[in-house]
């Protein structure tokens, strides 16, 4: 990560004001990290997916549902807004040529306002950015401190 940041340090600063803006748009921080976060697991990027458990945890997520965001659909503890925004981030991570569905398009618009979708969608772009990143680079995880 230090490579990259150094050798190219606009890139890293770009894609940071994004995110701050993101963290400004009202969305809450703890569904923006669990977006993260599922998008990492499906990415395959092992230091975002550890970056974004550790500000989960230091956000109070509940454990379980740390446990169980790989397989939200069956664990039955994430909220109408969660469980939306964890399958938009899906159709869009594992988007197929079509694009997202209609049909998850209008279940995102039932639990998000457009504004907050737009917000929730640039959340996702960016974390796939970063995973892109990360995995190219082969970013080591950051091992959290006990």
């Amino acid at each position: 990560m230090e490579d990259f940041a150094s050798r190219a340090p606009a890139l890293p600063a770009a894609l940071r004001q994004l995110g701050q803006a993101i963290d400004a748009s009202g969305l809450e921080k703890a569904l923006t990290e669990l977006v993260k976060l599922r998008a990492s697991q499906i990415n395959g990027c092992a230091y975002c997916v550890q970056f974004h458990l550790n500000l989960l945890r230091k956000l109070g997520v509940a454990p379980e549902k740390l446990d169980l965001v790989a397989v939200w659909r069956e664990a039955g503890i994430f909220s109408e807004r969660e469980a939306a925004a964890l399958a938009w981030t899906e159709a869009l991570t594992e988007t197929p040529k079509e694009g997202a569905s209609d049909e998850a398009y209008a279940a995102l618009l039932a639990a998000f306002t457009e504004q907050e979708a737009i917000y929730l969608t640039a959340a996702i772009g960016l974390i796939n950015a970063w995973n892109r990143i990360g995995v190219g680079f082969r970013f080591a995880p950051p091992i959290p401190e006990r």
